[in-house]
């Protein structure tokens, strides 16, 4: 039995097994005792998972035929096998109330938002080892300054070490990808707090980068009318030239300019 690619799933499988046991190879998984699988399809990187006894394994697959066959081939895992969304899942009360690992060959159509759900538990992930569409990866891993440099990169950096590990061609798959693809591996760096308010934070980073080829100065003015108060400076720079450091400042003096009353003209 084997399991049919399912275009709407955006299901490449991996048919190398060298490279899927290049890919186990990069999890650390040093400080946690569970890793979790998204996608695992017909279990290329389950079957080297399941080889280390230094954790637990448990795979998430939305695919029910996936399912079915993973039973099957894999009865060790048992009751480990979850069938669902990964994005729809609270993941301490479905997955583990305890720090894990993730590791997959992500759907690219849908990398973004798993990385969105992994940054809304991010005190849940410290590791993340994933393969994913070449061109997200570089922009995920790519410094400021960049032209891919974007939100995606801000975010995940603010949290996470990134290091692009390797590129992994499209005829290793089944079907082959119109699309390069490259595995990165995501390390928490020990931040526990941005040093500045988070839910604004976010509305700086995102605001900036809609309007990305604007100079600051006319990207963020609509989040106070005293913006100019601002480093003239910083406002002549484009989001991709700041750090997410600089943005942390950024959303501290704009939050400084929103909580300060106007000046009253004489």
């Amino acid at each position: 039995m084997t399991v049919r690619p399912k275009k709407n799933l955006g299901q490449h499988f991996l048919t190398d097994k060298n490279i899927a046991k290049d890919i186990v190879a990069l999890l650390k998984a040093t400080d946690v005792s569970k890793v979790l699988e998204i996608g695992p399809g017909m279990g290329v990187l389950t079957n080297f998972l399941l080889e280390n006894t230094h954790y637990q394994t448990s795979v998430i697959e939305i695919d029910h035929e996936s399912v079915s066959y993973l039973h099957d081939h894999f009865p060790q895992l048992r009751d480990r096998i979850i069938e669902g969304d990964f994005l729809r899942m609270d993941l301490a009360a479905q997955i583990s109330d305890t720090p894990f690992a993730l590791i997959g060959n992500l759907p690219y159509n849908i990398s973004s938002q798993i990385f969105f759900k992994v940054l809304e538990n991010k005190e849940l992930i410290p590791e993340i080892v994933c393969m994913l569409q070449k061109e997200v990866a570089k922009r995920i891993a790519c410094g400021p300054g960049s032209k891919v440099y974007g939100i995606l990169s801000v975010f995940l950096q603010a949290w996470y070490n990134i290091e692009y590990l390797i590129d992994v061609p499209p005829h290793v798959f089944d079907p082959p990808p119109q699309v390069q693809s490259a595995v990165i591996r995501l390390t928490a760096n020990g931040r526990t707090e941005l040093g500045c308010n988070e839910k604004l934070f976010f509305k700086v980073v995102k605001q900036a980068f809609n309007q990305r080829r604007k100079m600051l100065r006319n990207s963020i003015k609509g989040f106070s009318p005293r913006i100019e108060e601002l480093d003239a400076v910083l406002l002549t720079r484009r989001p991709e030239q700041l750090s997410v450091e600089e943005f942390v400042d950024l959303t501290n003096n704009i939050e400084r300019l929103m909580m300060t009353p106007n000046k009253i003209e004489e």
